[in-house]
């Protein structure tokens, strides 16, 4: 069971006994933490000397402003019907100047946010008379600072042994194909609706697909290790969610969003008691490797446009929900969508010498799961659950799921 208070070592001068439960979500936001789990202030690196260090960069004015705000600060979310505001967040992040509150409009029930004041700069402490002089970057052209930005986040030169890593641990975190016949209470098709809704809740809230694929996995991958009651699977499907977030997302949902989402039918007790419960099952490995995470170097070697690229993401999204296609490895799987796509878009070599060196699999191995991916393509306009078709009809995905292309799959 969750312990009621925050463990951990007592501030220098305190009394014997008085711990940091009033002291540390001065440091870190603690929304999120699981108590549960055991882990006190010192073993997730905030000490007392690294406690001052953040104190000094800005987090503990972030945590300040999150508990001045109160539950009010933070605005209640729509119901999952009112799918309406799907723009990438990150994009919105990138954008320097925001238009007020009143011209984004309110969405959902409840009170508007309030707005944030920005955060003031570095040089907002000198003194008035020195006047800061910009700093110009030495490029010649805005396309020349993409392409200098581009080069210094890929890490070029660690790509050969991150993929090989990925290659070697892709097979070890495969959930058992087979696990739905050991289950008592469930099968595949309740499967499919819970990942179907979760397709909903990603939209949402706006997540990464690394977020999607990997929530999916620990879902298949808990339900192979454990049994689950047909009333608890909602719960573990959010729970997947929570802990893949947490993972992958700058700013991730909290546990109070999740247990929001399912319309209260759980708490927040029992959201992190299954936290506890998954890790325990999945030994506490939980990134591992997915198709989204060999997505960004397959297709870049297989020179796509945007088009083609959104028709792949649609390709490997319908595959989430069927249960027959947790069988092959995650780069199998995306291999034979990017072959599939290179087929409905005409591409003079489908399947070229260098795709092979890449991707690690030869044509031959793998037309019968491209031929799987083309049966699911063909099948989900009349198929009953639509949430990844809707979300490629979006104009932000260039509408790919009603594009002539996929006609003639």
């Amino acid at each position: 069971m969750p312990c009621e208070t925050n463990r951990g070592h007592p501030e220098p001068g305190a009394p014997h006994g008085a711990g940091r439960a009033k002291a540390f979500p001065k440091i870190v936001d603690t929304e999120n933490l699981n108590p549960g789990l055991g882990f006190a202030a010192t073993r997730i690196g905030y000490g007392t000397r690294t406690g001052k260090l953040a104190a000094n960069t800005g987090m503990a004015a972030r945590s300040q402003r999150l508990a001045s705000a109160g539950p009010a600060g933070r605005r209640p979310l729509a119901s999952l019907s009112d799918i309406t505001n799907l723009q990438d967040a990150r994009e919105g992040r990138k954008k320097l100047a925001r238009p007020p509150q009143s011209q984004l409009g309110h969405l959902g029930p409840g009170p508007a946010p309030a707005l944030r004041a920005p955060r003031p700069s570095a040089n907002a402490a000198l003194p008035s008379t020195v006047e800061q002089q910009p700093v110009a970057m030495e490029v010649s052209s805005p396309e020349a600072a993409t392409e200098a930005h581009k080069r210094s986040q890929s890490a070029a030169e660690y790509v050969p042994e991150i993929m090989e890593r990925l290659f070697e641990e892709e097979a070890a975190f495969l959930p058992r194909p087979s696990y739905m016949e050991t289950q008592q209470d469930i099968n595949g098709k309740m499967r499919a609706i819970l990942v179907d809704w979760l397709v909903e809740v990603h939209m949402k809230y706006r997540l990464r697909a690394e977020t999607l694929f990997l929530a999916v996995n620990l879902i298949d991958r808990h339900m192979t290790a454990l049994p689950v009651l047909r009333r608890r699977l909602q719960l573990v499907g959010v729970t997947a969610m929570f802990v893949a977030a947490k993972f992958e997302e700058i700013d991730p949902p909290r546990a109070t969003d999740f247990v929001y989402i399912t319309d209260n039918t759980y708490s927040k007790d029992d959201l992190l008691q299954m936290e506890c419960t998954m890790l325990s099952a999945l030994d506490f490995r939980v990134v591992v490797p997915t198709p989204a995470h060999f997505f960004d170097q397959f297709v870049k070697v297989n020179s796509e446009n945007s088009l083609q690229t959104e028709t792949v993401k649609y390709i490997l999204e319908l595959a989430l929900i069927d249960l027959r296609m947790i069988r092959y490895p995650p780069s199998h799987l995306l291999a034979a969508a990017i072959l599939l796509s290179n087929d409905l878009f005409g591409r003079a070599a489908l399947w070229p010498d260098v795709m092979v060196q890449t991707c690690r699999h030869t044509e031959e191995e793998l037309r019968g799961c491209a031929e799987e991916l083309r049966s699911l393509l063909r099948a989900a306009p009349a198929g009953s659950l639509q949430a990844v078709r809707k979300k490629y009809m979006l104009q932000t995905h260039h509408r790919v799921a009603s594009h002539a292309v996929l006609a003639g799959a």
